[in-house]
């Protein structure tokens, strides 16, 4: 297989991921013109398995790091699986929760608070385990790690400060955008730790599985894909707006509507596998912490080309500048933990 070894490398990895997942949720807003999230949703999970059968088969089986995608497959065990798979499964609550915090509030509100706890989580899920695990924490770099994370809790309030000015002049509750906001994140917080944790050691400090980096992936997507029958159809018949959507209402979507869905599961399903190729080169609090910084680049497309802020009260693009800036900060001393550590 493919890997990453180089740090910088690495560090541009991540970026990639953090481009990916920020940007996917553009296919969701081009869907949303004709379609519900709901229907979006099936067509974003198929296009995860399928990217992740498609890297495995190229760049997992290329290369000469470890065990090709398919002897990787033969060999998972039981228990490898399960970790990979419950990862896809507590991230898939999170993610139909976060599609729907989109629908409700938009991209610029439900990335910053959604993306952001699941960001500052998933640092400290992450950092928890590589302690337990028995890497050995220099005290510089991890203070250097939770200051990068209260900065970056500081601009999730800003934007939910914002967000509150923006739905008070439209005369809209914003209680329901960010309660689905703080409830997706919470439960996305987990997810890279589960699949950390489904991986072989020898690809990524903390693993204590027997899975390959594509095929850590491949378990978490199927994961993903299977709970969505059990979870979608709730939000189909418990829309959090409008009326139930039927099933029947999928299979009349045009193949351009179903393929901009499964574009959104090739762009964030790409961007995780480039991160777990990279991952080795880092810790997992870090790697996470780079590839997760989903909102910065959600909050550009938000603010930016959706206008999803455009007629707020005066001082609230302050506030959004202000926003943008800690997380810039936020990620930038998170970074540089790594390299003084």
């Amino acid at each position: 297989m493919v890997l990453i070894g180089n740090y910088w490398l690495a560090v541009c990895a991540f970026v990639f991921c953090m481009t990916m997942w920020g940007s996917w949720s553009n296919t969701q807003k081009l869907a949303a013109k004709t379609w519900r999230f709901e229907l979006f949703y099936w067509d974003f999970v198929l296009g995860l398995v399928l990217t992740a059968l498609l890297w495995g088969f190229t760049f997992g089986t290329l290369g000469e790091h470890g065990r090709t995608f398919w002897a990787d497959l033969q060999q998972a065990d039981t228990q490898s699986i399960m970790y990979a798979m419950l990862g896809g499964l507590v991230w898939n609550i999170g993610n139909l929760l976060l599609v729907a915090a989109i629908a409700v509030a938009g991209m610029s509100v439900a990335f910053p608070i959604g993306g952001g706890i699941a960001w500052l989580g998933g640092i400290i899920f992450n950092f928890i385990l590589e302690v337990y695990g028995g890497a050995k924490i220099e005290a510089i770099p991890t203070s250097m790690l939770f200051i990068g994370v209260g900065i970056i809790f500081v601009a999730i309030v800003l934007t939910m400060v914002a967000y509150k000015r923006l739905a008070s002049q439209q005369k809209k509750p914003s209680a329901k955008g960010i309660t689905l906001s703080v409830f997706a994140g919470l439960f996305i917080a987990f997810f890279y730790g589960l699949v950390v944790k489904s991986m072989d050691h020898q690809f990524v400090t903390g693993g204590t599985g027997n899975l390959g980096p594509y095929s850590g992936v491949f378990f978490f997507t199927l994961g993903a894909f299977l709970t969505t029958f059990v979870f979608n159809p709730f939000f189909m018949r418990k829309p959090v707006e409008g009326s139930p959507v039927k099933m029947r209402q999928y299979f009349a979507g045009s193949l351009k509507t179903h393929s901009i869905g499964v574009l959104g599961g090739f762009l964030w399903a790409s961007g995780m596998v480039v991160s777990f190729m990279a991952v080795g080169a880092g810790d997992p609090a870090v790697s996470y912490a780079l590839s997760n910084a989903a909102p910065v680049v959600a909050i550009l497309w938000g603010v930016f080309v959706w206008k999803e802020f455009k007629g707020a009260p005066s001082g609230t693009n302050r506030i959004l500048l202000i926003m943008f800036i800690l997380f810039l900060i936020g990620l930038g001393i998170i970074t540089a933990s790594k390299v003084i550590g």
